[in-house]
């Protein structure tokens, strides 16, 4: 056998065979076109076996290159007809567009649960709830008349109910099926649907009371007690308990209290309770002294409580009253009044009204009083004086006031001045003492401060000078102790017809930069009137005007007896009438007083 091959030979076996090598791959190629289920490790090992043929082995560097080009192309091409296939069949599969979700309803609203899907021309898309179905298609299964298919699959359900809560799916009836889950809560505005007295309690005072109040909903409502126009007897507007309690309950602890339930779904639910105290009578009184005059009127007022709703009776004393021309009772609500007309000097004394009903009797007692109110003092709490005090007071009064009773003294050390008022534990107490002590001194034959009034009022008489004025000007001339009280008698001159009356007084021989503190009382026809409370005044640091009373011991001057004076008020205005000793020289007068 011959190695060597004439050209032409080898060139005619080269062309037939690279002919033959093309046709087979050609032929591979049509083979894989008509079928696409061959692998492409098959289509290697082929194309393998291929190049390995006798007669491919000369030249095969310069051959393997467009060999390579070519299976490339084959591979890329069967990859992309594999895609294309894939995509073709994913397209048409079923799919769902919406997304499971969870859905909140008020009750009485309208669920709608979106069900939108693709591709599903050949596939049931079918709904259920639990094991039930809904629907199947296009058909309604459950034989509920609120439920209904709208807009393709979404699932309708009217006038949503609690019991509507819960999941459905929405489901695509494929070999493996597909499903999308939506979850519905359905929210419950709040009801009170029990309440332990059932809106209405009625207890005597001095028990206990436990109120329950219970509400649904959902979510589940907050529950809180209130107050009808009132505060809760823990003095809070609110509760938030189902349960109310109420210890020792009395009159004030009765009323309107209100469950509320809410839990911001709709409008918040409430139900009210009557809470109704049982109880004896309760009586206060508007005014325990009532002031009146002569031929005025005059009323007495009792607030009655009580329930059962009692019955009043007014007495004089001791005996019962009934409806005059001049005795007038009237009764509105709690109110019970009785009207004096043309009050006469015998109508003046104790009355008490008496209340009765079917738990007890109650009594308040009242004074219709002809004396005259507390005083109220007038002049400012600072004086201009280091060493004196113009000290003023008002006063009314049906009946002319026929004197007055000044007291005042330093404040003792240890009395804290607050305002115009004295914070001491010891303050009444002393108040009280020097009450009975000037009742004493006033009318006491051998105290100099009587003594002094009595002869001053009598060269008052003389001169047209009042007591008071009198007695001003010669305050320093008698020696107290540093904490004794300073009793004065002041006669009401000229007496004053009018409703509001009253004095003012120069107070002498007071230390500088100090506190005092007064009190006076009134007297008419018809007695004396309550001490007032203590009024605190003070004298100035400052040198003021100098005061003549340094020279008392050397005689008085006529100066210092015009600064004397003695002021009424009229129900108008006020007037002040000063009256000068202009008839008695200061020699005279200060005599007067030392021989006395």
């Amino acid at each position: 056998m011959h190695l060597t091959k004439s050209p032409n030979r080898s060139s005619s076996s080269s062309s037939n065979s690279s002919s033959t090598s093309s046709s087979r791959i050609a032929y591979k190629f049509e083979c894989h076109s008509n079928s696409k289920q061959n692998s492409n490790t098959g289509k290697m090992a082929a194309e393998a076996r291929t190049i390995s043929q006798p007669g491919h082995i000369r030249d095969r560097r310069v051959r393997s290159l467009p060999h390579i080009l070519l299976l490339a192309i084959a591979v890329v091409s069967l990859h992309f007809e594999s895609v294309s296939g894939q995509s073709m069949m994913t397209k048409n599969e079923p799919m769902f567009i919406s997304r499971s979700e969870t859905f909140k309803f008020i009750t009485g609203e309208t669920i709608v649960l979106p069900c939108e899907v693709a591709n599903t021309d050949t596939y049931v898309v079918a709904w259920k709830r639990g094991i039930a179905i809904l629907t199947a298609g296009s058909v309604k299964v459950t034989p509920d008349p609120r439920v209904r298919l709208v807009n393709g699959f979404n699932l309708q359900i009217r006038d949503a109910l609690p019991t509507d809560a819960g999941d459905y799916i929405c489901q695509i009836a494929t070999m493996d099926p597909r499903e999308i889950t939506h979850t519905v809560e359905i929210l419950v505005p709040p009801r009170i649907h029990h309440i332990s007295t059932g809106g209405h309690l009625q207890v005597k005072k001095g028990s206990s009371v436990r109120i329950e109040c219970s509400a649904t909903g959902n979510p589940m409502p907050n529950v809180t007690w209130s107050r009808k126009n009132n505060i809760l007897p823990n003095g809070e507007e609110k509760l938030h308990s189902h349960v109310l309690s109420i210890e020792n309950v009395d009159r004030h602890k009765g009323g309107v209290y209100i469950c509320t339930a809410n839990n911001r779904v709709g409008q918040p639910a409430s139900s009210q309770v009557v809470l109704h105290v049982l109880f004896s009578p309760e009586i206060s009184v508007e005014r325990p002294v009532v002031f009146s005059g002569e031929g005025h009127e005059a009323t007495l007022v009792c607030i009655v409580h009580g329930e059962t709703q009692p019955e009043v009776i007014w007495f004089k004393d001791t005996m019962q009253l009934d409806t005059t021309e001049r005795h007038i009772m009237e009764t509105r609500g709690s109110r019970h009044t009785l009207i004096i007309r043309k009050v006469h000097p015998q109508d003046f004394g104790n009355y008490s009204c008496v209340a009765e009903n079917q738990l007890g009797k109650a009594r308040k007692t009242l004074q219709l009083s002809g004396k005259p109110n507390v005083a109220v003092f007038n002049s400012p709490p600072i004086s201009q004086y280091k060493d004196r005090y113009n000290i003023s007071w008002a006063v009314d009064s049906h009946s002319p006031i026929e004197e007055y009773k000044l007291s005042f003294r330093k404040l003792p050390q240890g009395h804290e001045v607050v305002g115009n008022a004295i914070d001491s534990p010891s303050s009444s107490s002393s108040m009280s003492s020097s009450s009975s002590s000037s009742s004493s001194q006033m009318y006491g034959s051998g105290l100099h401060a009587h003594r002094i009034g009595s002869n001053m009022g009598g060269l008052s008489g003389l001169s047209g000078l009042s007591g008071s004025g009198s007695y001003s000007g010669y305050g320093n001339m008698m020696h107290w102790g540093h904490n004794d009280w300073r009793n004065v008698v002041l006669p009401a001159v000229p007496v004053s017809h009018h409703y509001a009356q009253g004095m003012s007084y120069m107070v002498r021989g007071l230390d500088p930069d100090q506190h005092y503190e007064a009190t006076v009382q009134s007297r008419n026809r018809y007695g004396w009137s309550d001490l007032t409370n203590s009024f605190v005044f003070s004298t100035s640091s400052n040198d003021g005007p100098v005061d003549l009373s340094t020279f008392l011991n050397h005689g008085l001057s006529d100066n210092e007896m015009r600064d004397l004076s003695v002021t009424f008020y009229g129900s108008s205005a006020i007037n002040r009438q000063k009256l000068g000793l202009l008839a008695l020289s200061s020699a005279t007068l200060a005599l007067s007083l030392l021989v006395a």
